[in-house]
């Protein structure tokens, strides 16, 4: 069960996603409430600085928490069904991962559809991964992270780069990860309806708008149909009451068969993304100072 303030947040959210998705609105207005409005509901995380991150044809921004290590990132790709969201959207919620891991965050506003189809986001997250190489990052001191289509983003950029003989990053960590485009999972139809942050059908919308016509069972697209040997040790956390929680779960299994080493996390009676709501909700604290002692054990801050 969650706790009070859990329950709290689900309301709040449900009410959110009412205004911006309810009505499908146009994309222009969804990324409006998604981008902008929303975001002044989060409070300014205390002790994290942000500076523009010169990153070659990519909007991008530095997190900076006080007595960051300086070697050790974290490469964050946000979430919005590759349809919206921004650095604006998400900047509260990565410096608070940022804060919890010991290090600096690059934030990267990959492109989205419908303007910019597959392959398009996965293109732009592997150029900023090979940009913090560039500038002198070592691989062993990197972490790819991202939620919900940046969750499934994170394990289509990984795939990407093996399959093009860059070296891995250390791990990556994928929070409610969108697994599966063609949206097949059993929790769509049963405890994800009850999941207040996004619902099957938006699932289904965004898909048709980031696919442009290719197949929905495309590795980079649906990393669960993806052969997963070889890649860094995973951490995927996932509510049990929301409507990816089956993409989690089949993503996390097909890693163990492929040999990946993964840790699966399921929050009892949380939602999409909840994370979000940290510090004031106890279960959305609590993931996050698990994502960062993940990255501190697999970077050794």
């Amino acid at each position: 069960m969650p706790s009070l303030r859990g329950s709290s947040a689900k309301v709040l959210v449900r009410t959110l996603m009412l205004l911006m998705l309810g009505s499908h609105g146009p994309v222009k207005y969804q990324r409006f409430l998604f981008n902008s409005v929303v975001p002044l509901l989060a409070l300014k995380v205390k002790g994290v600085g942000s500076e523009p991150a010169d990153v070659p044809g990519i909007p991008a921004e530095w997190l900076i928490p006080d007595k960051a290590a300086s070697d050790k990132v974290l490469l964050y790709l946000h979430g919005g069904g590759y349809v919206i969201g921004n650095i604006n959207s998400h900047r509260a919620m990565v410096s608070q991962i940022a804060m919890a891991a010991g290090c600096r965050a690059l934030m990267i506003e990959y492109r989205l559809a419908p303007e910019h189809k597959l392959p398009a986001a996965v293109e732009d997250a592997a150029s900023a991964y090979r940009w913090l190489l560039a500038q002198g990052y070592e691989p062993g001191n990197v972490v790819i992270a991202g939620d919900s289509a940046g969750g499934g983003l994170t394990a289509a950029t990984l795939v990407y780069l093996r399959d093009a003989g860059d070296p891995p990053p250390a791990a990556a960590m994928m929070l409610s990860p969108w697994a599966d485009l063609e949206v097949t999972g059993e929790s769509c139809r049963t405890v994800g309806r009850r999941d207040p942050m996004v619902k099957s059908d938006h699932l289904k919308r965004w898909a048709v708008m980031y696919l442009g016509g290719k197949e929905p069972r495309d590795p980079l697209a649906s990393p669960i149909h993806a052969d997963l040997t070889g890649l860094p040790p995973l951490l995927i956390h996932v509510g049990t009451c929301e409507v990816l929680l089956d993409d989690a779960r089949r993503l996390a299994e097909k890693a163990r068969e492929d040999g990946v080493p993964v840790e699966l996390y399921e929050c009892d009676g949380m939602f999409h993304v909840w994370q979000f709501f940290s510090p004031m909700v106890p279960e959305s604290k609590d993931a996050v100072q698990r994502l960062g002692r993940f990255y501190r054990d697999k970077v050794g801050v």
